[in-house]
């Protein structure tokens, strides 16, 4: 299904979707070099129990998936470019308020106007993207997408940790100056992209609602996003409980981000040729849960190594996957909208995800059940496979045609 948007040319088009992947570079750095420490800062520097961060990460998540719906409706009625401009200024503030936040009321104020910024231009840039493409080239510009993604996070980490030298501050700062630079790469590259019939916010939603379907993919992602968002919280605890050294955080990420920039393209267009594009998210899924549960038998710092490299192999087959799932079963009438209620997967699974996390953590450590959170994240992710598998069988025809 090709999205509906502004008439241009492709000229247009194609400066649009190279000014997106400059945007998704600088806004996947500014996240990576930041999001990441923000536990490892509170927990080990601060002071602060892993589910009290655990809860303010999740606030973070839960506001911007959250409201990203009214992101998502607002770049239907005025424009996707206005909104993505507005957000990641509210992004950059509030990166920069997390700079002096002390205490948890000043987290939760910074995570809060973050995720504003967030839930104002993630739908946005997500339905650009969608109306920037075809069904022919859409796969592809994922994939490439996700490609710069995972150089971004591969670099992003490791300036945050190399930041982090000088002081916590630095490096909000400095990813605060990265959404900053957005605002002009969204005005100087991004193209007008707006619906040509401005109908009221209610027509949207009616449509997202009698679309059985894409809501019941949208429940089943919530499971995945549970999972998937460990990165974020359960991974960077336990490496550093197994090294005492905040670096292997950085070494972590490098792993995982360096295989996203080995493999990404190459392997999802392989499989892609083989698989139906929900084979291999139901693939994706399934490895990634038998990793993060693998973890919970091993020790060392290198078997952990093993189990994220496994962990990052199935997420960069479910990254692409997902995307173009999503954007083909997106009604073109309403792409916001559509694909701010996509988030809601990413709001109730990743914020549901930080808040278990952070607890599950602190169980285990105190009752010595090491490996408690990884068998609970395995199950979970299983049952997202379980159901995916069930919900596109048989009927997502291949991407081959859109990738040879």
């Amino acid at each position: 299904m090709s999205a509906s948007a502004s008439p241009m040319d492709d000229r247009s088009r194609r400066r649009g979707l190279n000014g997106l992947l400059v945007y998704t570079f600088f806004m996947v750095s500014g996240f990576a070099m930041l999001m990441p420490l923000v536990a490892v800062h509170y927990v080990n520097d601060l002071g602060f129990a892993a589910a009290a961060v655990g809860l303010a990460l999740a606030v973070r998540q839960l506001t911007q998936q959250g409201l990203a719906l009214v992101g998502g409706l607002l770049s239907d009625r005025y424009g996707a470019r206005r909104m993505i401009c507005l957000g990641v200024l509210l992004r950059a503030l509030g990166f920069a308020s997390l700079a002096f936040a002390g205490d948890l009321p000043a987290l939760l104020a910074a995570m809060v106007l973050s995720a504003l910024g967030g839930a104002l231009f993630e739908a946005p840039y997500q339905a650009s993207i969608a109306a920037l493409t075809t069904t022919q080239t859409r796969p592809r510009y994922y994939a490439i997408s996700n490609w710069v993604s995972g150089v971004a996070t591969t670099l992003g980490p490791l300036i945050g940790v190399a930041l982090l030298r000088f002081d916590f501050r630095v490096v909000c700062l400095v990813a605060a100056a990265c959404f900053a630079l957005n605002f002009v790469v969204a005005l100087a590259l991004l193209p007008r992209v707006e619906m040509p019939d401005r109908a009221p916010p209610s027509r949207g939603l009616g449509l997202v609602w009698r679309d059985t379907r894409f809501l019941r993919l949208v429940g089943l992602m919530m499971l995945y996003w549970f999972v998937a968002i460990q990165i974020n919280i359960s991974f960077p605890l336990l490496a550093q409980r197994l090294t005492g050294d905040v670096a292997s955080v950085g070494l972590m990420f490098a792993v995982s981000a360096g295989l996203t920039v080995a493999l990404q393209y190459l392997l999802v267009r392989w499989l892609e040729r083989r698989w139906t594009s929900a084979q291999v998210l139901v693939a994706g899924v399934s490895l990634m849960s038998l990793a993060v549960g693998a973890i919970g038998l091993v020790s060392g710092y290198a078997a952990f190594l093993a189990c994220v490299a496994a962990f990052s192999v199935g997420a960069l087959m479910t990254r692409p996957t997902q995307q173009t799932l999503i954007a083909e079963l997106a009604d073109p009438r309403a792409l916001g909208t559509y694909l701010g209620v996509s988030s809601l997967s990413l709001a109730v699974g990743g914020g549901l995800g930080n808040v278990a996390g952070g607890w599950l953590i602190d169980v285990a450590a105190t009752r010595h059940w090491p490996w408690l959170p990884w068998a609970v994240f395995c199950a979970i992710g299983l049952l997202s496979a379980f159901g995916l598998s069930a919900l596109l069988r048989g009927r997502v025809p291949r991407a081959q045609a859109a990738l040879s």
